[in-house]
């Protein structure tokens, strides 16, 4: 299980990991209702690397992202629950849009997204690429996903 590390804290951790020979994995993500598409994806990620660092959106990052309803989960909640997850290493929270400044500073060896996206959509690719490191996508669990869960959700609340 993981710890929950600010910016600092974090890039304490990573250099620390990366010292003794270990291969950090980055992943981002909202994560709102975690469900097991979230799960298994995490799982696939960790074993890509020895530790596995996990940067959540903050709630207003999320709102900007997804919409004024979202978050669902609160990033305190989001976050403790995440970092319970045996597959991953630290959590940390970042306010921004996209964690382009994260990947700058801590240099994952591994930067990894859902295979819903391309490689070449994946924020963060050229600059792990240009330090040698890899950008890798994980295929998503067909049928899981957050919104299909508000929608089953809000059609259940008005039958």
């Amino acid at each position: 299980m993981g710890i929950i590390v600010d910016r600092e804290e974090l890039l304490a951790a990573v250099s620390g990991w990366q010292k003794q020979g270990k291969k950090v994995v980055f992943t981002n993500g909202c994560f709102d209702i975690l469900h097991r598409g979230h799960v298994e994806y995490l799982n696939k990620a960790r074993l890509l690397g020895d530790t596995l660092v996990l940067g959540l959106n903050s709630d207003a990052s999320v709102r900007r992202l997804k919409g004024p309803e979202r978050p669902v989960v609160k990033e305190s909640d989001r976050a403790f629950i995440l970092s319970q997850l045996i597959s991953v290493d630290a959590v940390t929270i970042f306010e921004e849009d996209t964690p382009i400044r994260l990947i700058e500073k801590i240099k994952p060896d591994i930067l990894v997204k859902g295979g819903d996206y391309r490689l070449d959509q994946v924020v963060g690719r050229e600059i792990v690429e240009k330090y040698g490191g890899k950008v890798m996508t994980i295929a998503p669990v067909e049928g899981v996903s957050t919104t299909d869960l508000i929608g089953r959700i809000q059609t259940r609340q008005r039958d």
